[in-house]
């Protein structure tokens, strides 16, 4: 259940009325309220119930942000979100009933720029999408769908980081070993690495590195930063448990040792 009000605050007047919204929900009545209360505050919105919906009107008329509920029918908000971040660079804000640490990870893990659960608060969402508006306004010109993949906070320009005979390819997203093959990374792991990569030598917080990777700052519960950082060592390391790339500096954050070189 949302937090119902009668009626919308006065529309502000830092948002342009040609901000596109899109709500994905399967349940009617939260979309249409949903729609109401952000159409208020000077937003286009359109309404969806599918992730074959979802991904038409993105083809047809990509929004500036979606609001993607997890419990869709036929197919995984997970896969979806992950399919949005893979082919758009517009901004996603989760919105569901689950309140399970697991899924919050998950969902940011797989790109999500914040993670929203019901019941909440109308004002509070909106504040939300105002936070997430800003940064994606703020990033390079968004691409649209198919064949390049979308960069995030803390991805610049296409380059090769090389490292200890490691080779991270920015334009391609790849991480290459020095044997020769690839390692697979998510889309949160890559621009992490990218973020260390960038930043040789330096002690990096918790909240830099979200800052820089999500556009937002670390929850007082948020592991977010730790479960990538522990998925990195265990590809990237010959014993994690002793970690020679990336090492933990206590109580501050994380270091990346290696010296870097760009080409």
């Amino acid at each position: 259940m949302l937090t119902k009000l009668d009626a919308p605050d006065r529309p502000s007047t830092d948002v342009s009325t040609a901000v596109h919204l899109v709500v994905v929900d399967d349940e009617v009545d939260i979309t249409a309220l949903l729609a109401r209360y952000l159409a208020g505050h000077g937003f286009r919105v359109s309404q969806v119930h599918d992730g074959a919906s979802l991904m038409a009107l993105m083809a047809q008329d990509a929004p500036d942000v979606v609001l993607l509920d997890l419990g869709l029918p036929g197919e995984d908000g997970f896969s979806i979100a992950r399919q949005l971040r893979e082919h758009w660079r517009c901004g996603l804000v989760i919105v569901t009933g689950r309140c399970d640490p697991v899924d919050k990870v998950v969902g940011l893990e797989v790109g999500a720029d914040d993670y929203v659960t019901k019941p909440f608060d109308l004002r509070e969402l909106v504040a939300r999408v105002k936070a997430v508006l800003r940064r994606v306004q703020q990033a390079p010109e968004r691409r649209s769908p198919a064949s390049q993949p979308a960069a995030r906070v803390g991805v610049a320009a296409a380059e090769t980081l090389a490292f200890e005979g490691w080779q991270l390819n920015t334009a391609s997203r790849t991480l290459t070993h020095p044997r020769g093959h690839e390692v697979p990374l998510t889309t949160g792991e890559f621009e992490l690495l990218c973020v260390f990569a960038r930043r040789p030598g330096r002690v990096l917080s918790r909240d830099v590195l979200l800052v820089q990777t999500r556009g937002r700052e670390a929850g007082p519960f948020d592991r977010t930063v730790d479960v990538q950082v522990g998925r990195l060592r265990k590809k990237m390391e010959a014993d994690p448990e002793f970690p020679q790339i990336i090492k933990s500096v206590r109580g501050v954050g994380y270091v990346f040792v290696p010296a870097v070189s760009r080409c």
